[in-house]
This record gives C-alpha cells, structure tokens and sequence, in this order.
C-alpha cells in the first residue's frame, strides 16, 4: 500500500487551517507598511489589487467582500498614503473583488459538495468493514487496516471475526488489484463468510462458500478473472484448538509469551479457481492453544514490504520486539513498517490479532461481537 501524502483537510472540504487566513491578513498589513516606509515616487499599493483572490481560498464570500472593500478604501483614499488609484483603476480593482468573491462561493459550495460525498463514501465503506469489537465470543480482537488508494478506507485486503453455532471464524484475505476497483469484490467475499459463519458446520465448507462467490463474480463479467488468497481460522467453544486453511495466502504467526512461530499450514491455490471443494484443497490444520496465545494474521502488504534496498520487512523478527509497545501490536507494527519502508508500503495492509484469554471469561463479559476493524 502506498501511502501518499495526503491533501490538505482544507481542499477536501474541512475548514482551512489557521495560516490559511492569516495569510492575507498579513500580506495586507506589510503592503501596507512597506507602501508607507518608501518614498512617495514607488508604488507597491496595486499589489494590494491581488490579495481578494487569495482570500477567496481562505475566507467565505462575505469576507472576501470586506477583504475587498478594504482594498479599495485603502486604494481610493489617497489621504492614508497607500495608494492613488484614480477611476479606471479603481473599476478594474472592482472587477477583481467581485470575481473573488464569484469564487469564495463557488468554493464554499463546492466543500460542501465534498463534504458530504465524502461522509456518504466513509459511510458505505464502514457498512462493508465496520469496526472491529474487543471481543468476539471470548476472543480478544484487535485490528488495523490501511488501504492504498488516498482518501479510501477499504481497499483489496479484507478480514472479518465472527461468533456463529460452531465457534468464533476469522477471515483475512486480499483480492486480486486494490483501491476501489476490489471494494466490491471483497464486499461480497464478506457477505458470503458472515452467511458461511452460520450455516456452513465444516470450515471447508466456508472456503468453498468464498471460492463460488468468487467464480459467480467472474462469470458475471466478461474476461474477469477473479482471485484472492485467504486464510480461515475457526476457534471451536472452549477455544483448545485452532482449526486453519490457507488458500495461497501467509500462514498466521502464532504468538506464545515472546516467542514467534509460523503456524504450520498446508497452503492450496487461491479462492476463485473453482477448486475450493475439489481434491486440490488443502486440509484443515488444527494447532493446540494455551491460553494467553496469540495468532497474528496478515497480508502481503506487511510480508512484501521492501526498504530502500530491496530487503523484506522481517515480521516475524519484529513482532517480539513490538509486542510490548502501549499502542498495541497492529498499530506498533504498522508505524514499525512505515519506518522501514521509509514512507510506507506500496499495497493495502491488513493486520488481525485474536487472543486467547489468559483465564475463563466471565458469562457478563462474553459476547457475540460482529463485525470487522480499521
């Protein structure tokens, strides 16, 4: 994922930040005092004639008008030492006021355009990755998400936790592309795991879910071919095990005290072949858990991270280190990942964490959380 820098809050409809209409202001005031500390013979008060159309940028149209009429009392009145304007110039400085104050409207209702596209667009991609719970079930669940494309808050990866009859089952995964274009692919490989979560009694049987939703989308559109990798995880109650498939995708860290292993997973192709549910599938890996355990699930965005010279970003290395940081691991390694890629990663970054608790969970405590974080 690539993190670009991101606009200014200004241009994308928040209110312009304090420079921005100071600016100006000060600009007006040393015209001023420069025009008045110089000899008569040099003129510096027409520059005053382009301070509305900065304004225009800062202020909404009621004070660009003042901003303007300040400019012209300032240019007409030659008793102030500022200016000596005569008629024509006076009628063309006019001029500019009034298209500065055309574009302070403009732009005032062109950020509330914005303003609400933009609350719309947040709103619609919570719907599809609402915010991840503390606690799913009696697993703990901790997240963060990053997508790619600036200004979006869901991208190609996706993860999901939820409670169903058979357990708590946890998704992570990443579609082919990012940005936009995956929004509404990983929207339905979603919805098809929160159905598989209730319905489907084998975990198998949500893989095979994933992997129909996938080749239903590709036939829909021509010459689309429609793939992810994904891994599953089902806790069964009582939380003693682990039950995991891979579909192309990293296996999970699991996390015991401080040190870190690689889960061992039989990993088979990716969801949107149509071989979910064919001999080619892999088989479910169960792995003991002690409790305090922790699994760390995520996408290539974070292993395939490069720095400056080409090396790797060491997860599996880092996560002992990181695992103390207050702000908690997702985020540590995030700002971890940042740093070593000097910048950012170039692909969406999706990190789940789920946690074994260290003693029973009260029965007011449990709770049967959905839903997905950023």
């Amino acid at each position: 994922m690539r993190r670009r820098r991101q606009d200014p809050g200004w241009l994308q409809g928040a209110p312009p930040p304090p420079w921005a209409r100071i600016a100006p202001v000060v600009a007006l005031v040393v015209l001023v005092l420069a025009q008045r500390a110089t000899p008569g013979t040099v003129e510096l008060g027409f520059f005053l004639a382009g301070l509305p159309p900065v304004a225009a940028f800062a202020y909404g149209p009621r004070g660009t008008a003042v901003f303007a009429g300040i400019v012209l009392v300032l240019l007409g009145i030659p008793r102030l030492g500022v200016g000596h304007a005569r008629g024509a110039d006076l009628a063309t400085v006019a001029a500019v006021g009034l298209l500065s104050v055309v574009i302070a409207w403009v732009r005032q209702r062109r950020d509330a355009q914005l303003v609400s596209v933009r609350t719309v667009a947040e709103a619609a991609q919570l719907a599809v990755l609402p915010p991840l719970p503390e606690r799913v079930g009696r697993l703990g669940c901790a997240g963060l998400y990053r997508a790619a494309q600036r200004g979006t808050l869901v991208g190609g990866d996706l993860y999901d936790v939820r409670a169903g009859p058979y357990g708590v089952r946890a998704v992570v995964g990443d579609v082919q592309g990012h940005g936009l274009a995956a929004v509404g692919t990983v929207a339905g490989l979603l919805g098809a795991f929160r159905e598989g979560v209730l319905d489907d009694p084998e975990l198998a049987g949500v893989a095979a879910r994933l992997d129909r939703r996938l080749v239903a989308d590709s036939a829909a559109v021509e010459h689309a071919e429609l793939f992810a990798t994904a891994v599953l995880l089902e806790f069964p109650p009582g939380l003693e095990l682990v039950r995991i498939l891979s579909y192309g995708h990293p296996p999970p860290l699991l996390m015991r005290g401080f040190t870190v292993a690689e889960t061992t997973v039989e990993p088979g192709p990716p969801l949107g072949l149509g071989l979910a549910g064919a001999a080619a599938a892999p088989g479910v890996a169960g792995m003991p858990l002690l409790p305090g355990d922790r699994l760390l699930a995520y996408t290539d965005g974070v292993s395939e991270a490069r720095d400056g010279g080409g090396a790797f970003y060491p997860l599996a290395t880092r996560v002992p280190v990181l695992a103390t940081n207050p702000a908690g691991l997702p985020r540590a390694v995030w700002e971890d990942l940042v740093a070593f890629t000097g910048g950012g990663p170039r692909d969406d970054v999706a990190l789940l964490l789920l946690s074994v608790p260290v003693r029973a969970v009260p029965e007011r405590e449990k709770g049967t959380g959905t839903g997905t974080g950023t």
